[in-house]
């Protein structure tokens, strides 16, 4: 209790000291309101043409006394360095870089600093550059023909210096190289990373390089960057991406733009009405009153709403525009904003107000900037001070409830320990630990996939999509999996997709997993990724349109590959989490979510992803656990699923159709078992053997229900789970939760959430007993709860790892 008054006396002193420096901010903003709001002018040399002895070999001035605000706030700061018969000459101005300067458009004026660069303009050739600080183009710097007149640093760099190397990044997002080697660059080189996708995969080059000069035949136009962020280019050697910059290792993080090529970009939805009268006046906010909603045409086309006022009244007009082509003789500058500001422009036919912004519908709302005495007034600057002001305060108030919540939270779990530790200590466990009903109301993975840009529907265009089918990659009882190529419209562009086709007579099928997939709150990053479906007329096919991912399905890499402790450890857990996320009637957030089956549970219905995670895939038989449903509703779903994987109560056609949570248990029984072919196929356990399904030999390749009834039913047979599996402690966790899960009593059986659970803990829980083994420590007695399994006495016992597990997991149950 001394420590917690101590911490509690600070942290009120320290919520006075940030309350007196917040008011004195407060103060002094006040005095000064607009010189951190309000964006100015930039601040430039501004001369005409003037003699000058630069003679474009070095840093230099240009001879120039005046400098001036420039007019615009879009007006970035310009030198034009000429050499004719009689010398050179300088030009120094403000201008616009959305607009072209004798004849070429200016590509650097987000720079700093002034860096020459050889232009062939409309009065030959000349050297320009451009840059948006104070008075930046008072220094202008040359193409160095010495190092030590580079304009950036006068000594190396430190980058990421490493030859072709595979890569998993896979061009989307932000990833990092692997590559472990730091060097000191020459004195003008960059950092440079180069990303490249080929047949086999991925790679990625990091190397340092003079930005003046050409790099697999492209110029780096982007070195001025303190971060390397990708783009695409045509080398000498194929299409690559690459980026160039200039801070400390900055090619470690590679950041590709949202709209690179390996995503699929979707069309702007925008208000699509012609001059229409309005009785918005040009004050405040006001709606279109539009009530058409087109999707625009190309790629490259924003959201733009027009105001105009004329004798009669007030007009508004809304469309798609190519924000690089004119409207009404103006350009749209703009058009990044997510909300429709209205600016005034001289348009072709008169005076108007012109907004342009990207987000969906944002044409529909039009926000004016009030005008007092012809000068835009902003938001009142007080109000935003004030919020600045008391951010601190905010954040300090923040983290006191967090601390206090942490102390309450941290400190009632040491109390349930103690008191469990006690109870364990009197009254050791006598029978197994069934952890089934605790973890049954665990939440949802919180990793679930929700940035997906791609909507889970039907597609209602008029026109069926742009798909190539390329190679038949899977086939099965009701359609057949192809890798398919998703064109863009506009471009060569593609995205690699998976289309599942389904004839026409099974119609059912299709519209059973379409539904499912169409469903929201199914999205996770353990589920297979939904596109859309289409109902192809003209071929008599319905499709599905999925991701595609190159590894294929967990009984093909299984057959190709054996699996280290890790990567086991990684399949299964994901595996674990898909199914929990089905099961559940809540999502992470706490909204009420429809759980759902999948019936049909097995190696080939589960595809690997290139993170070697695991995402379930094929609903053809699955099922919504829908409250409205009734028994009849539900016994007419029939003994489904494939017979190798069915488990006991469905082999004898004796489910509880009163209790949904029957359904699940099915899933958990087939899961069990490909848990087992995983573990298989495991180093961990000695010598692996070939890959074979589940009961192996035991049965035919294809088996019917009668025969597994033999096996399943009369023998009470399962896969053998030999003794030297049991020497790894990891492996023995994930074999007692396979014996727990295809329990003949589907009462018996773990739920999926606790199945993910205890595997998450599994590696900390590893590590712990490792360390124990390495110092020839035994597992405390009180700890042991025992399970019926004959093993060695010299090896580990499920039970005592196990039940650590188990433990942990009961605690965890009643935070």
């Amino acid at each position: 209790m001394g420590t917690y008054r101590f911490s509690v006396t600070w942290t009120w002193r320290a919520l006075c000291v940030f309350f007196f420096s917040a008011l004195l901010e407060t103060r002094v903003a006040a005095n000064y309101p607009f010189d951190h709001i309000i964006q100015q002018n930039n601040f430039c040399m501004f001369c005409d043409v003037e003699p000058s002895t630069c003679d474009g070999t070095r840093t230099c001035r240009p001879d120039c006394l005046i400098t001036s605000f420039c007019d615009n706030m879009s007006d970035v700061c310009v030198a034009v360095w000429r050499k004719n018969e009689t010398g050179f000459s300088i030009e120094t101005i403000c201008h616009d870089p959305l607009q072209p300067l004798y004849g070429v458009m200016l590509d650097d004026y987000n720079s700093p600093t002034c860096v020459m660069k050889e232009k062939n303009t409309t009065s030959g050739v000349a050297h320009i550059c451009s840059c948006a600080g104070k008075e930046c183009n008072s220094e202008l710097y040359f193409s160095p023909s010495q190092p030590t007149f580079h304009p950036f640093i006068q000594e190396g760099r430190f980058c990421k210096f490493c030859d072709v190397e595979p890569s998993t990044c896979d061009g989307t997002g932000t990833c990092k190289p692997d590559c472990p080697i730091t060097s000191i660059c020459n004195i003008g080189d960059v950092c440079v990373a180069i990303w490249r996708k080929s047949e086999t995969g991925f790679s990625i080059e990091t190397l340092c390089h003079d930005p003046f000069q050409p790099l697999y035949g492209v110029t780096l136009d982007d070195y001025n960057s303190p971060t390397c962020v990708m783009k695409k280019r045509n080398t000498t050697s194929g299409v690559a991406h690459i980026c160039s910059c200039t801070d400390k290792e900055c090619n470690n993080q590679l950041q590709f733009s949202p709209n690179n090529p390996y995503r699929i970009r979707m069309h702007n939805l925008c208000k699509f009405c012609d001059l229409e009268p309005s009785s918005c006046d040009g004050n405040n906010t006001c709606m279109s009153n539009c009530s058409i909603t087109s999707t625009c045409e190309s790629i490259n086309e924003v959201c733009v709403a027009i105001w105009r006022k004329n004798e009669t009244g007030f007009s508004i007009e809304t469309l798609c525009h190519d924000r690089f082509q004119p409207l009404y003789g103006v350009m749209l500058d703009d058009y990044n904003s997510s909300t429709c500001m209205m600016k005034e422009k001289n348009i072709t036919s008169g005076v108007a107000h012109i907004c342009s912004c990207t987000d969906e519908e944002c044409n529909d709302q039009l926000r004016f900037i009030p005008v007092v005495d012809g000068v835009p007034v902003p938001e009142d600057p007080l109000l935003s001070v004030i919020l600045v002001s008391l951010l601190p305060m905010l954040v300090m108030g923040l983290m006191v409830v967090g601390i206090f919540y942490w102390y309450r939270v941290y400190h009632q779990r040491q109390l349930n320990q103690m008191w469990e530790n006690s109870i364990k200590k009197r009254k050791p466990i006598a029978s197994r630990l069934d952890c089934s009903d605790a973890c049954a109301i665990m939440m949802d993975d919180d990793r679930s996939d929700s940035s997906s840009t791609h909507a889970n529907n039907l597609n209602h265009n008029t026109e069926p999509l742009n798909i190539e089918l390329d190679q038949l990659v899977g086939k099965g009882r009701f359609a057949q999996v192809y890798k398919a190529k998703l064109k863009q419209t506009t471009s060569d562009q593609f995205e690699t997709v998976a289309v599942k086709i389904f004839p026409y007579e099974e119609y059912a099928s299709w519209k059973n997993e379409k539904d499912i997939f169409s469903n929201t709150d199914l999205r996770h990053e353990n589920i297979l990724h939904f596109l859309t479906a289409e109902e192809r007329k003209v071929e008599k096919q319905y499709w599905l349109i999925t991701a595609f991912h190159q590894r294929g399905n967990l009984q093909e890499h299984l057959a190709r590959h054996v699996l280290s402790w890790e990567e086991l450890h990684v399949l299964s857990s994901s595996l674990a989490r898909g199914v929990a996320h089905l099961h559940s009637d809540r999502l992470p957030c706490g909204r009420f979510k429809v759980p759902i089956v999948h019936r049909d549970l097995k190696s080939s219905n589960i595809l690997v992803k290139n993170d070697l995670t695991c995402c379930v895939c094929d609903f053809g038989l699955g099922l919504c656990l829908d409250s409205s449903l009734s028994v009849d509703e539900l016994g007419n779903s029939g003994q489904v699923g494939t017979a190798r994987y069915m488990a006991p109560e469905v082999l004898e056609a004796r489910l509880n159709l009163e209790n949904i949570e029957s359904f699940k248990q099915t899933d958990i029984y087939s899961m069990a078992l490909v848990l087992w072919e995983m573990t298989s196929r495991c180093e961990a356990i000695g010598e692996v053997k070939d890959y074979e399904l589940a009961y192996g030999s035991k049965v035919r390749e294809h088996p019917c229900v009668e025969s597994m009834k033999d096996n399943v039913l009369r023998d009470r047979g399962r896969p053998e789970i030999p003794d030297s599996w049991l020497r790894h402690q990891g492996v023995a966790v994930i074999c007692a939760t396979i014996t727990e899960c295809w329990d003949h009593d589907p009462e018996a059986r773990l739920t999926a959430h606790c199945v993910a659970e205890r595997l998450s803990e599994l590696e900390e829980e590893m590590d712990k007993l490792s360390s124990r083994s390495s110092s020839a420590e035994k597992i405390p007695e009180e700890l042991k709860f025992p399970i019926e399994v004959e093993i060695p006495e010299e090896e580990v016992k499920i039970s005592e790892i196990q039940n650590i597990i188990a433990v942990d997991c009961s605690v965890s149950d009643t935070k």
